[in-house]
């Protein structure tokens, strides 16, 4: 019977050396190959092996001579071998009680001699042999087993490298993770960077308009009192006028006036005031009643009493926000197509700014080609399926295909530097979005369509 191989001392701690190699059933390497076949040469056996014990097996990394890659540890020369801390020789297998009725020397590969250098680690721990191996009984010269043992501290060396080189690689490999994900916050923090920049261009900007919104409400009440005090005065003025008029009419009228008022009928040009106050009065009149509805239209369009959504007429924001405009729109024909519009719940002010930047982005347009045609704004509403839909219509200079892909981008404008930042489209886009509609902006043939779509019960989105 075949006697059990001995098991070291130290078995726990050497199998765990011999997986920090991760070497066990990797591919053959030239570099353990060449080892192998030197050994052969110099000990001068048809078979050489670099033999590593598992738990249960002896494993081959390289082999000359043989086709197997492993056998059972229960049957291995090299695990007598790692027990010593010299080279293991077996002259005549035969003769040693050990091995004589070991199968691999009763069977194939009838081995008869057998001579192992132990593969020592820095550490001490002994992970398997550099061995050869004859079919015959045979000794090795001092010089072949010096030579085998050089060579069995090179197969070593090759591991440590071998190891250290696999250690790096994994560090290349985690470097480049962290890397990838450094650079993946990176590209993260710089989108956030840039949301956070656009969060707050967007808020200053809509504080900028609620801080005009209170100025514009408090002009308006500023300007409101001495407004209704002129308004209210002027009829009164120009009744108690027309008194004064009839009265010196009578006073030209008799027959013997004095000296002294015909002097005076001359030096005033009594018929010209007669005929010049009234109208004067008219135009001052009108200028009043301009004013008024200029006060009026700044009301309505700032809101500020309306901050939450409630109902409002469409037409009467648009319609004021034309008369802000209308010192820009003297040379620019508007057309206005109303539809039978209900009352729409809604934020006012916010859609009245809307309906600002919109609309002055058309004169804008229409501006740059009154050279070449008569300018011209159409302002349309429709109702249909349960939506509102305002359209801007102008026959300014348009835009093409790269624009309107960048057109709701904060930021994005194709104004010279000084004519605004790029954030009116950019605001109106989250406004109307805000009220569960949309804003789309068409080029035409000639100019640009502003559609703005509302459903008359909004959806919101936060």
């Amino acid at each position: 019977m075949h006697s059990k191989t001995p098991i070291p001392a130290n078995e726990v701690e050497r199998l765990a050396a011999l997986q920090r190699y991760n070497i066990l059933d990797t591919l053959p390497e030239e570099t353990y190959d060449e080892l192998t076949s030197l050994a052969a040469y110099i000990c001068g056996t048809p078979i050489a092996l670099i033999s590593l014990v598992d738990a249960n097996r002896q494993w081959f990394k390289s082999k000359i001579g043989i086709e197997t890659s492993e056998t059972s540890r229960d049957l291995a020369f090299c695990a007598h071998a790692i027990l010593q801390s010299t080279p293991l020789v077996v002259p005549n297998t035969h003769e040693d009680e050990r091995f004589a009725n070991n199968p691999l020397v009763v069977d194939e590969p009838n081995i008869q001699f057998y001579a192992g250098t132990p593969l020592v680690t820095p550490d001490g721990f002994a992970l398997g042999t550099l061995c050869v191996i004859d079919r015959t009984p045979k000794n090795l010269s001092t010089e072949q087993l010096k030579a085998l043992q050089t060579l069995g501290r090179e197969v070593i060396t090759q591991l440590e490298l071998r190891k250290h080189v696999s250690t790096l690689s994994e560090n290349i490999i985690e470097r480049q993770k962290v890397e990838e994900s450094l650079r993946e916050s990176n590209q993260q923090l710089q989108q956030t960077v840039a949301e956070l920049k656009n969060t707050q261009a967007q808020l200053i900007h809509s504080e900028k308009m609620s801080s005009l919104g209170q100025l514009v409400a408090g002009i308006a009440h500023e300007m409101n009192n001495p407004i209704n005090f002129i308004c209210g005065n002027i009829g009164y003025i120009h009744a108690q006028l027309l008194e004064i008029l009839e009265l010196l009419k009578l006073y030209q009228d008799e027959s013997d006036p004095s000296d002294k008022i015909k002097t005076k009928v001359k030096e005033i040009d009594l018929e010209f005031l007669v005929g010049d106050l009234p109208n004067t009065l008219s135009s001052v009149k009108k200028g009043a009643e301009r004013i008024n509805q200029i006060v009026l239209s700044l009301r309505n369009f700032s809101r500020l009493d309306e901050a939450k959504k409630k109902e409002s007429d469409l037409h009467e924001g648009l319609d004021n926000t034309l008369l802000l405009l209308q010192h820009r729109l003297k040379h620019i024909h508007i057309k206005r197509e109303y539809d039978d519009l209900p009352m729409l719940d809604c934020n006012a002010s916010q859609l009245n700014q809307v309906f600002m930047s919109i609309i002055t982005n058309a004169i804008d347009a229409v501006e740059g080609v009154m050279q070449e045609r008569s300018p011209e704004i159409t302002i349309r509403t429709e109702l249909s399926d349960r939506a509102i839909a305002v359209k801007v219509i102008d026959n300014g200079v348009g835009i093409n295909q790269e624009v309107q892909n960048s057109i709701f981008d904060p930021f994005f404008t194709t104004k010279p530097v000084g004519k605004g930042v790029g954030l009116g489209l950019s605001v109106s886009y989250n406004i109307v979005r805000e009220h569960g509609g949309e804003l789309q902006v068409v080029p035409r043939e000639v100019g640009t369509e502003c559609i703005i779509k509302l459903p008359i019960s909004p959806i919101s989105h936060d």
